[in-house]
C-alpha cells in the first residue's frame, strides 16, 4: 500500500464523500502539475498560505492575485504571513475534481480554497473544510459576526450548512439581462418598448415577435442567446426557468421537495424560453464565450450573462450599442467563497487572510474589476474605496483593457460607458442580488447537476417532448440523488 493510498483512507472522513472520489482515485496520488506529494512534514508549517482557487474570469489583470499581493505587501515582514495564489486549470466541474481529490488524499499542501458555492455543503460534509470560528457571542461555531451582517444576506447564507458557516463569501455573481438598443431602434423599437425593471418573459417574447426574427441556424439573428451547452451553464438556466414557474427542488438541509407535476411545470417555462425566446440555435453548444460572441456581433438581439459582462462589452461594442437590466423572472446567484481546508497547518493564518480579501476595500476592488461583490456596502453611494495600489495594479498607465471571456479581439475597442451609466448598473446589480435564488443546498451536488444536465439536454436535442413523460423519469432520478443513492 503507498503512502498516497494511506493518507487516502485515513482521510476518508465520511461516506457522502460521494461516488465521484472514487473516479478520482486514479489521480490522488500526483499535484496539480502531475509531481509526485510531499511526505508528510516536507512543508514548514509557518509558510505560505496557499490559496486554490479557478482561473479569473474578468480579464482584470487578476485582480484576485493582486490582492493577494497587497497582502503580501501589508506583511512583508512576516515571511510566515506570505500568501501564493494557485490558479487552477479547467471549467468549474474539473476544478471541483481536482480539489476533491488533492483535498481527499492529501496530495496537495492548500490552506485556503475559493470553492463555488453550490460545492460548500459536499465538502463541509466530506470534513474537508473547517467551520468559522465562534465569533465570541456565546452562539456557536460560525455564528454570524457584526462584519457579516455586511454581507448580502443569501450570499451569506450559500456559505452556511447545518447550521454553520464554513466560508466567507469572496466574489458574487447572478443572472442580468443584456440587449441590443441599436438593433432594436432599427426594427422601430423605442425606448419604451425596452428592457425595465419589471419586464417579463412576456415581454420579451412580445419585442422578439416585433423584431420578427426567425432564426433556423447557427448565426442566424435570434430573439436571445444564453448558455445552453450540456454543462454547469445548462444547470443555472434550468433552475431560473424553474424558479420563475415557483418550482424549487430542495428545502434547506438538501431535502427533496418537488414531485413530477412541478418538474413538468418547469421543463415547460424553459422550454418556452427557448421557442418563444425564438434562441439562437447555436445556443445548445454555447458557453459564455460562444453566447457572448453571439451577442457581440449581432446574432441575438437579448443575452442571459453574469456581471462580468458589463466590463467586458466596455472594450467590443460601442457604448450605445448595449445595455444591462435585470433578467425576466428570478435569477440564480454564482459565485465563490473563501474556506479554510481542515489539514490547513496554518488556519489562523488563512483565517486572517480570508478576512482581508473578503474586508470592503477588497470586495470594492473585485466591483471595480468586473466581480460581483458580495458585501452590501458595495453599492451604496459611499462604498469603501478599492485599495490603492491594487487599483493602480488592475489598469496601468498605457494598458489598454483587454477583452474577458471572449474570442472577440479588444484592442482599440471604443471606451466604456459613463459614469450615470456604470452607477445605474451598480444599483441593478444589487438589488438583483438581494432578490436572488439558490441552486439545491446539497452535498450532492455534482451527481445532482450532471442527472440535471444530462435529461435538460436530451430535451432540447427533442424539441419539444412530452415533458410530462420526462418528468416523471427526472423525479424518479432526482429523488435517488438527493438520497444518496
Amino acid at each position: 500500500m503507498t503512502g498516497c493510498d494511506r493518507r487516502g483512507r485515513r482521510r476518508a472522513r465520511a461516506a457522502v464523500t460521494l461516488g465521484c472520489l472514487l473516479a478520482l482515485a486514479s489521480a490522488a496520488c500526483t499535484g496539480p502539475d502531475g509531481t509526485p506529494p510531499p511526505a508528510d512534514g516536507d512543508q514548514p508549517a509557518e509558510g505560505p498560505i496557499v490559496v486554490a482557487s479557478g482561473l479569473d474570469v474578468t480579464g482584470s489583470g487578476s485582480v484576485r492575485q493582486q490582492l493577494v499581493e497587497e497582502w503580501n505587501r501589508q506583511h512583508a515582514g512576516s515571511p510566515a504571513k506570505q500568501a501564493k495564489l494557485v490558479e487552477l486549470p479547467g471549467g468549474a466541474d474539473q476544478q471541483r475534481s481536482q480539489l476533491l481529490g488533492a483535498l481527499q488524499s492529501g496530495s496537495a499542501r492548500y490552506d485556503v480554497v475559493n470553492l463555488d458555492i453550490t460545492w460548500i455543503p459536499e465538502f463541509a460534509e466530506a470534513g474537508l473544510i473547517s467551520p468559522m470560528p465562534d465569533d465570541g457571542s456565546g452562539t456557536g461555531a460560525g455564528s454570524v459576526s457584526e462584519d457579516d451582517l455586511d454581507f448580502i444576506r443569501e450570499v451569506h447564507a450559500t456559505t452556511v450548512w447545518k447550521g454553520r458557516s464554513y466560508a466567507r463569501p469572496f466574489n458574487t455573481d447572478v443572472g442580468l439581462l443584456y440587449y441590443r438598443p441599436d438593433l432594436m431602434a432599427k426594427a422601430d423599437m423605442n425606448a419604451d418598448k425596452q428592457p425595465t425593471a419589471k419586464w417579463t418573459w412576456d415581454q420579451l417574447y412580445s419585442s422578439v415577435k416585433t423584431l420578427g426574427v426567425n432564426p433556423a441556424r447557427p448565426g442566424d439573428r435570434a430573439g436571445w442567446t444564453t448558455q445552453l451547452k450540456q454543462y454547469e451553464g445548462l444547470t443555472v438556466n434550468t433552475i431560473e426557468a424553474f424558479a420563475s414557474a415557483g418550482v424549487e427542488l430542495t428545502d434547506g438541509e438538501g431535502h427533496y421537495v418537488s414531485d413530477a407535476g412541478k418538474l413538468k411545470k418547469g421543463l415547460d417555462e424553459l422550454l418556452d424560453r427557448v421557442e418563444r425566446g425564438r434562441v439562437q440555435p447555436g445556443a445548445s453548444t454555447s458557453d459564455e464565450t460562444a453566447s457572448l460572441t453571439d451577442f457581440v456581433e449581432g446574432r441575438a438581439v437579448f443575452l442571459r450573462h453574469w456581471p462580468y459582462v458589463y466590463k467586458a462589452l466596455g472594450h467590443l461594442m460601442e457604448p450605445d450599442a448595449y445595455s444591462v437590466n435585470r433578467l425576466p423572472g428570478k435569477s440564480v446567484l454564482g459565485g465563490q467563497n473563501l474556506a479554510v481546508t481542515s489539514d490547513s497547518p496554518r488556519a489562523a493564518d488563512a483565517r486572517a487572510l480570508i478576512t482581508f480579501l473578503t474586508s470592503e476595500k477588497s470586495e470594492s476592488c473585485l466591483l471595480d474589476a468586473g466581480f460581483a461583490a458580495t458585501r452590501a456596502s458595495s453599492y451604496t453611494s459611499t462604498p469603501a474605496p478599492c485599495w490603492p495600489r491594487v487599483a493602480a495594479a488592475l489598469r496601468p498607465a498605457g494598458d489598454a483593457p483587454k477583452a474577458a471571456g471572449t474570442g472577440v479581439p479588444g484592442e482599440g475597442a471604443p471606451k466604456e460607458q459613463g459614469t450615470a451609466a456604470r452607477q445605474a448598473y451598480i444599483r441593478t446589480l444589487g438589488a438583483v442580488l438581494d432578490e436572488a435564488v439558490q441552486r439545491p443546498r446539497t452535498p450532492y451536488y455534482g451527481a445532482f447537476t450532471q442527472v440535471l444536465q444530462s435529461r435538460v439536454h436530451e430535451l432540447l436535442a427533442a424539441g419539444r417532448p412530452d415533458t410530462a413523460e420526462a418528468a416523471a423519469r427526472l423525479d424518479d432520478e432526482l429523488r435517488d440523488v438527493f438520497a444518496g443513492r
